[in-house]
């Protein structure tokens, strides 16, 4: 079991990226209120579900899953940062939903970034 759980991470962080493109791509209409409220509607909502669809997809793979990572903390580190300064931690009556996925998120990219240490080529020495 020990083997697969940092598959099992990397499949729960893409799964929770990959969902969530169709609202970004299909211009959902809470996605474009939270895009326009942190002035970045359309074309950050559309740059960041792209980046999310790379991330999402190097996650899946194990020798890229550290570069995956890497963009998913960087991505929903900038979520977080926009709930706590712009958006408040519940949006529309989510209960917060949003925010605490972006949290477990995080968090798991930081286990998955470090457990993929080995692969980063100029740390790990390894391709």
């Amino acid at each position: 079991m020990k083997k697969y759980i940092p598959f099992i991470l990397r499949l729960a962080i893409a799964i929770i990226l990959l969902q969530t493109l169709r609202f970004k791509f299909s211009a959902h209409p809470d996605s474009v209120y939270i895009f326009t409220k942190v002035g970045l509607e359309p074309i950050g909502r559309i740059g960041i579900g792209i980046a999310e669809l790379f991330a999402g997809i190097l996650l899946l793979f194990k020798k890229t899953a550290w570069l995956g990572a890497t963009l998913t903390l960087g991505i929903i580190g900038g979520a977080i940062l926009m709930h706590l300064t712009q958006l408040g931690i519940e949006i529309n009556g989510d209960g917060g939903v949003l925010f605490y996925t972006a949290l477990v998120t995080f968090v798991l990219s930081a286990i998955v970034l470090y457990i993929s240490k080995k692969n980063i080529p100029f740390i790990g020495h390894k391709l």
